[in-house]
């Protein structure tokens, strides 16, 4: 979940909305409450499918703490290393320093009084229980609910394990599973005892009530009583709750038509949510047609197998854990797992390969997305490269093709972990190594990082002549230059970035990088005093974007306009310039964009006669600057603005009244940050920028947004086409 939990009836926030009946529980709820007030650390036990996630959900959304709840679901986290990334990434916080994500945690929360809840936490039990350990230990405003099947282990942990439901809440749950279906439940005998052999678990009575079409209550008792037999030796008492739970999973596996289990089985390779079209390419094929998927995906969502749900990437699907384990054992079993996720790998290598082309686009918005849509399975692939021997090359690909998500989205800090873990192992494939260490140098440069970075570029440039990659070696050279830039050694920048730029018109290449190497030109163009070719190479940037429906590229392009227009005097333009960098930047969650125009705002605002309100804004960008690295990069040239609105502001509120409107500023987080700087305009800033023609992942005419390029594989038959 991004953003905080708040109370009221969409506190479940993204649990599917098939999954969401909330009946009974209410003497649970009071008492968790109760917990949640007297204990900093409450940890929610019980078996799988007792609605453990349900019930937390519920009561941190009543506990309304005053700095709000967050919510971080943890169960499509398989790597004990992405635990803290999961969370920061759950708090909304982007970071572009070499920084730990623990360490921006710990800044981030410190002085809040909020509640942190990890959902689904079993199979990360040592990694969670150390994390919260120190979180607890150096946040005293800090609570943590938890919910896994068995405790952490650590002092002052408050166990609250959840019982099945009770007879009667147990027969209105099916009753309602059976009202959503258009059906009345009369043979209430029977439900009662099916739900007391369920043993009032509600996970394993939605699976029975989904198979109300084609059964009667007395039928599906029937038929589940003869599978309790089998285990119990012909008793039907004596059945562990887990075992429970599985046995009502069986009997649905069971229930399930031959192409029903197939898919079953096939989609449990999808370790997040996943759309249609990744469903037909990684599932269909060998006893399931493609051209099937979609019916028999619509039989599992009958079945409460599968739920849907609406995101800003579109329609999704996916299963509870529980279920998505089983499907996984049956996979293994039929000796298929390492076919579909070499299948899974290619789809999201297809599709990190068109996003990165789509980048360019008016489709941006729906790149990322999508993107961040599909973190889990991208996570997945990039795992399954690095992890399979003679794979290297296609994680140093996949790694390296999703560039425009690590730095256009603000995800700098997990994707120079993928990019060095990539980097590690030995690959026969030069090129896709040489764009790994190109994008590295790239991620460095903006962390502030100068030594890492210019032993990556150094590295690229030396082997991309013998490797005869001239696209490399003009990224390569461009990063370097970008590098000079924000190191204040204009003359070089300007040499290698215009060396760079004749590159990429001798090879053709025309994208966001390339753009972005023109604006870092005009910047030092600007800085060496030369305003109007600054101008002249921003516009011919400015017009580029708006003929692709480009706005990551041209927000930094706005941003150098933006300063000619202040240095001339027009503060009107500089300001309305400005306001649209940032409303783009903020939207794309590029913290660096949105940072370097709130500072030009600031002095843009001094300059229009109010020097409380920029010292505020100054106070607000110094606040977010320890997440994008060294301030205004350490640059004399970047930073010179900066010292200019502070000592106008000092010079007209004074010592004490400038310190305590930057104070001000400093208390405001980066969406009430922007939303400031915006409020002069009437403009909203972004939560998520849209795509021209809304989110989702289809064009107008209804065509797939693109199909999946086929990733270099030495397995003959598993690229996507």
């Amino acid at each position: 979940m991004r953003g905080p939990q708040r109370p009221g009836p969409s506190a479940d926030g993204n649990l599917p909305l098939e999954l969401t009946a909330f009946v009974g529980r209410s003497a649970e709820l009071g008492e968790l409450a109760r917990a949640l007030g007297s204990a900093r650390l409450v940890t929610v036990t019980g078996v799988g499918g007792v609605g453990k996630s349900r019930l937390a959900a519920r009561a941190a959304a009543a506990a309304a703490p005053r700095d709000g709840v967050w919510r971080v679901e943890l169960a499509a986290v398989r790597d004990p290393g992405f635990v803290e990334y999961a969370v920061a990434e759950a708090l909304g916080l982007t970071d572009h320093t070499t920084r730990l994500p623990r360490e921006t945690l710990l800044e981030h929360l410190a002085g809040r009084r909020c509640l942190l809840f990890l959902d689904g936490c079993e199979h990360l039990v040592a990694d969670c229980a150390e994390l919260v350990a120190e979180l607890l230990g150096w946040l005293p405003d800090l609570t943590v609910l938890v919910t896994a099947r068995r405790p952490l282990g650590l002092a002052g942990e408050r166990l609250f394990p959840l019982a099945p439901l009770g007879p009667e809440d147990a027969v209105e749950l099916f009753a309602e599973r059976a009202e959503r279906q258009g059906l009345a439940v009369r043979d209430h005998a029977s439900v009662r005892e099916l739900c007391l052999r369920l043993d009032g678990i509600p996970l394993a009575i939605e699976l029975a009530a989904g198979r109300l079409r084609a059964l009667s209550p007395a039928q599906i008792l029937e038929r589940l009583d003869d599978r309790f037999r089998l285990l119990t030796g012909g008793g039907l008492d004596g059945l562990p709750r887990h075992r429970t739970l599985r046995t009502a999973i069986g009997w649905s596996h069971e229930l399930c038509t031959g192409a029903e289990r197939l898919l079953w089985a096939r989609l449990s390779v999808f370790p997040g949510g996943l759309d249609l079209e990744a469903a037909e390419y990684v599932c269909g094929g060998d006893g399931l047609p493609s051209e099937n998927v979609l019916d028999v995906l619509t039989e599992l969502l009958a079945q409460s197998v599968v739920s849907r749900e609406e995101t800003p990437a579109g329609v999704r699907y996916r299963m509870l854990d529980t279920v998505r384990a089983y499907g996984a054992e049956w996979l293994a079993a039929t000796g298929d797992a390492g076919r579909l996720r070499r299948r899974h790998r290619d789809w999201f290598m297809g599709l990190a390969t068109w996003c990165e082309l789509d980048w360019f686009s008016p489709r941006q918005g729906e790149v990322a997305a999508r993107a961040e849509a599909e973190l889990p399975n991208l996570r997945a692939a990039l795992d399954h490269c690095l992890t399979e021997p003679d794979e290297a090359h296609l994680g140093q690909y996949l790694a390296g093709s999703l560039w425009f998500y690590w730095v256009g989205c603000g995800r700098l800090s997990e994707g120079r972990r993928w990019l060095e873990l990539s980097l590690e192992l030995d690959s026969e494939y030069p090129r896709s190594r040489l764009k790994a260490l190109w994008v590295l140098g790239y991620v460095a440069v903006l962390q502030g990082d100068a030594v890492s970075a210019l032993a990556a570029l150094q590295e690229c440039r030396e082997a991309a002549g013998p490797a005869a990659d001239p696209t490399a070696l003009a990224y390569a050279e461009h990063r370097t230059g970008c590098l000079a830039l924000v190191t204040d050694d204009m003359p070089r920048a300007e040499t290698l970035l215009r060396s760079a730029l004749d590159r990429y018109r001798e090879i053709g290449e025309l994208n966001s990088n390339v753009l972005m190497g023109q604006v870092e030109l005009a910047m030092a163009r600007a800085f060496l005093g030369d305003l109007p070719d600054a101008v002249r190479l921003c516009e011919d940037v400015r017009r580029v974007c708006e003929d692709h429906g480009e706005r990551w590229a041209r927000s930094y392009a706005l941003y150098v306009l933006a300063y000619a227009a202040w240095r001339d005097g027009d503060l009107a333009g500089a300001r309305e310039l400005l306001a649209d960098s940032l409303g783009h930047a903020h939207g794309f969650n590029d913290l660096l964009g949105s940072v370097l125009s709130i500072e030009l705002l600031a002095l843009v605002t001094v300059a229009e006669g109010d020097p409380a309100e920029a010292a505020v804004l100054q106070g607000a960008a110094g606040r977010m600057w320890p997440s994008v690295g060294l301030p205004l990069f350490g640059s004399a040239h970047y930073n010179a603005p900066h010292e200019l609105c502070a000592a106008t502001a000092r010079r007209a509120l004074g010592e004490e009244r400038y310190a305590e409107c930057v104070r001000q500023g400093a208390l405001l987080d980066r969406q009430a940050a922007v939303a400031r700087a915006l409020d002069r305009f009437g403009v909203r800033p972004l939560d998520a920028l849209p795509s021209p023609r809304g989110p989702g992942p289809r064009h107008e005419d209804g065509a797939d947004m693109r199909q999946p390029a086929a990733s270099p594989t030495r397995k003959g038959g598993e690229t996507a086409g």
